[in-house]
């Protein structure tokens, strides 16, 4: 049965300081099934504390997201960057490890230089894999916005290179690129078989509209929600869900109310 997790980027962020010791008020009153551990460049020089104070946690982290600075390191690709990249690759799954966690989320490729070599990224992913695989961890890549080309085409890459390759797919990203249709057409369904975890987020904007990354709680963009979870029912999706919506303004004060809404609607399409 899938689960519906609450990714800790979505509660913890600047504007609070980055402060994970405020996860154990939220653990308590969120009603989600568990979290997707999103791990921050900041926490590398605190790692043993951060993982002592999950472990005590009342809560379960099946998934982690992978820090986004090892696909930066991997996309930008110049002297020392790939041994960085697998340096902060391997902090991550011990972490991972360490809280009991299966499953992990890479940005394969991000930042400013993103895509500009998707074959040099493409052959990272097969170095990385196996260091995730030592640790019992299941390595996703996620369908990240590109600058030059889009993810489709990089998932489909993937897919003949590694044909039991893993994504985690997420609808705000899709949606960034114009390509939730893609998931429904011919094209789809090779990827969909390949997709294991989903993130439900919301976008409102043009294609490639970078004023309009901000990650929105489903129902205050346009993508149609009703119709994924129509798709996912038809095909018989058994994977998880994660809720990445930013649940906090500028003041760091974190809104609970909204991410419980998110859960439940989430519950009541999968019913």
């Amino acid at each position: 049965m899938s689960r519906i997790l609450c990714s800790t980027g979505a509660l913890i962020g600047r504007p609070n300081g980055r402060n994970f010791r405020l996860l154990e008020g939220c653990a308590e009153r969120l009603k989600c099934d568990g979290f997707e551990f999103m791990m921050y460049s900041t926490w590398y020089d605190q790692v043993d504390e951060l993982v002592g104070y999950l472990k005590g946690l009342r809560a379960v982290f099946p998934v982690v997201h992978l820090e986004k600075g090892i696909g930066e390191c991997i996309s930008r690709n110049e002297p020392g960057d790939t041994e960085e990249a697998i340096r902060r690759f391997r902090i991550n799954c011990g972490v991972a490890e360490a809280i009991g966690a299966s499953k992990l989320v890479l940005h394969l490729w991000s930042g400013i230089h993103s895509d500009k070599d998707i074959g040099h990224n493409m052959e990272l992913y097969g170095q990385l894999r196996p260091i995730a695989e030592e640790h019992g961890l299941k390595l996703t890549v996620e369908n990240v916005v590109c600058n030059h080309e889009d993810p489709f085409a990089h998932m489909q890459r993937l897919i003949a290179a590694y044909p039991d390759v893993q994504f985690t797919f997420d609808t705000k990203m899709a949606e960034f690129h114009g390509q939730m249709d893609c998931l429904y057409g011919a094209a789809g369904g090779e990827v969909f078989q390949h997709i294991t975890h989903m993130h439900i987020n919301d976008y409102r904007g043009g294609r490639m509209d970078w004023n309009c990354l901000r990650t929105l709680h489903p129902g205050d963009g346009q993508i149609d929600f009703d119709r994924l979870f129509a798709f996912l029912k038809e095909k018989q999706y058994q994977g998880d869900f994660t809720v990445e919506a930013t649940s906090f303004g500028s003041d760091g004060v974190i809104d609970l109310d909204a991410l419980n809404r998110d859960f439940a609607g989430i519950r009541s399409r999968l019913a």
